[in-house]
């Protein structure tokens, strides 16, 4: 497989402490790159895939702030945490309702910094595995205008009832509980509900309650004081805190232990709390928009969710089909990622042959609208015609078979199944009915032809990749979301030289 180092850019204008963060994130196992001031910074990200951004908040030519607002405009889900000195935390804060994950205060504590990187990709990845697009990122799309409401696309009976939901309880302040599979579309429906209500001027902040650490919790919703914990050298404010005014979404609420949805509970009611070691009562004005994949009545009864916070966040519930319940909107969706990819790609795919349609609707996708997307996007890359084909399609939609079944069968138990129930002779059934050791060469002859596999698929995925950016490298990195260096040493691996050099 092609190398799958996280990407962290750290950008701050003084050489040291560049340095330093530089060093223990290598020893993490980040690939890590820097540049010395916001001016550098923008122009790295425009040549290279970065996953987190690390980010001085004061320097010369260009700051964080702005550093902050192009990183987000390229890429609404690439986290960016702000670097500061205490005496700009009100700074920080202003960059946390712009869209910073969160800051880290001068000196840098590296456990800190440690514990906060590490949360943010992890965020970041459950995301990515959870959403489906940011409102954002919307472009215009190649059908009738009538498809497209409130940032959600579709014309199935269901997405007509969720529209229907929307025009009632957008603007007003109560609480939404929004269920789903994974790729249903639950922030989407979050931001909805926030952009079309008299809150929109105000933070829309968003928790994954997945990718926090259970003893983190309580300050990372309610923040801390200083001194209320090792390692706390200064206050900082919650995520209600930062929500007031605005929109709060908990994103995989089932999620918070049990010891913290009585308190969660007291806010709902009271709209008050007291940060983490402080004695301080904080009132704030929230509108709480909850969402979850799991089936939050079997938690109850399996006693892991409190059935009083359940009836307080279920107000309003809202359950968003999976996509095989909705396929009528499988072509409109298609048509507005084929636009967003050509945008992005620079491609000009113009539609969809009928028989790839057809492969399209009659897939099951357990993944949901990010999957499509996903496959789509993959299809626009390596399109060569003006229509995408079946051949654009990868194989377990082409199939009509999930990749999970596909995994299940390429699994150990299913190939020693498989091999069992097909019988290669008498030797192989006596000796597995013996309990005996399986022959290893078999196994080894296996592995190699694995190796040789996947090394085919890289070199076609890489060759693809430059034939698309003209042998641009830099480009053709971007595209495949590694590193320019790692790239380069993959292509060496394989024998593929420089054909451009950029």
């Amino acid at each position: 497989m092609l190398p799958e180092k996280k990407q962290i850019l750290v950008v701050d204008d003084e050489a040291n402490l560049r340095r330093v963060l530089a060093a223990q994130l290598s020893r993490d196992g980040y690939e890590v790159h820097t540049a010395e001031d916001g001016e550098a910074g923008l122009a790295f990200l425009k040549e290279h895939h970065i996953d987190l951004v690390l980010t001085d908040l004061r320097m010369p030519k260009v700051d964080g702030m702005d550093l902050l607002r192009a990183s987000l405009r390229d890429d609404p889900s690439r986290p960016v945490v702000m670097i500061t000195a205490y005496g700009t935390v009100d700074n920080a804060v202003e960059a946390l309702k712009t869209g910073a994950f969160d800051y880290i205060t001068k000196p840098a504590d590296q456990d800190e910094v440690r514990m906060v990187v590490k949360k943010a990709l992890r965020t970041r990845d459950l995301e990515r595995a959870d959403a489906t697009r940011d409102t954002r990122d919307l472009s215009t799309l190649a059908t009738r205008p009538e498809l497209t409401r409130f940032g959600i696309i579709g014309e199935s009976q269901a997405i007509q009832d969720l529209y229907a939901i929307l025009e009632r309880v957008a603007d007003t302040p109560t609480t939404v509980l929004i269920a789903g599979e994974s790729g249903t579309g639950k922030e989407l429906v979050a931001r909805a509900l926030h952009d079309n209500s008299s809150r929109r001027e105000r933070p829309f902040i968003k928790v994954n309650c997945a990718a926090i650490p259970k003893d983190l919790m309580e300050s990372e919703l309610f923040g801390y004081e200083r001194g209320a914990f090792t390692g706390a050298v200064g206050s900082k404010p919650g995520r209600f805190e930062l929500a007031s005014g605005g929109t709060l979404f908990l994103d995989e609420i089932g999620e918070i232990p049990n010891e913290m949805q009585v308190k969660l509970l007291r806010v709902l009611q009271e709209s008050e709390f007291e940060r983490v070691g402080g004695i301080k009562t904080i009132r704030v004005d929230v509108r709480l928009v909850a969402a979850t994949n799991r089936d939050l009545k079997r938690e109850i009864a399996a006693g892991t969710f409190r059935e009083d916070l359940f009836y307080r966040l279920n107000v309003v519930p809202i359950t968003l089909p999976a996509l095989r319940e909705r396929k009528s909107d499988i072509p409109h969706l298609a048509a507005h990622f084929i636009a967003k990819f050509n945008a992005r790609l620079k491609k000009n795919v113009e539609g969809i042959e009928g028989e790839t349609l057809e492969r399209l609707t009659s897939y099951e996708w357990p993944g949901n609208i990010r999957e499509l997307e996903n496959v789509i996007e993959r299809a626009v890359l390596f399109a060569d015609g003006a229509r995408l084909r079946v051949e654009d399609l990868p194989e377990d939609v082409r199939i009509g078979r999930p990749q999970a079944a596909v995994s299940a069968a390429l699994s150990p138990a299913g190939a020693a199944q498989d091999a069992g129930s097909q019988g290669n002779g008498p030797d192989s059934g006596s000796g597995a009915a013996a309990g005996g050791s399986p022959d290893k060469r078999g196994t080894e002859g296996l592995k190699e032809q694995v190796k040789a596999a996947m090394s085919k698929l890289e070199r076609d995925l890489i060759e693809r990749a430059l034939q698309q950016t003209g042998g641009n490298v830099t480009h053709a990195a971007r595209l495949l979301k590694i590193s320019r260096k790692g790239l380069q040493l993959k292509m060496k691996e394989l024998n593929l030289r420089e054909r451009d050099p950029d």
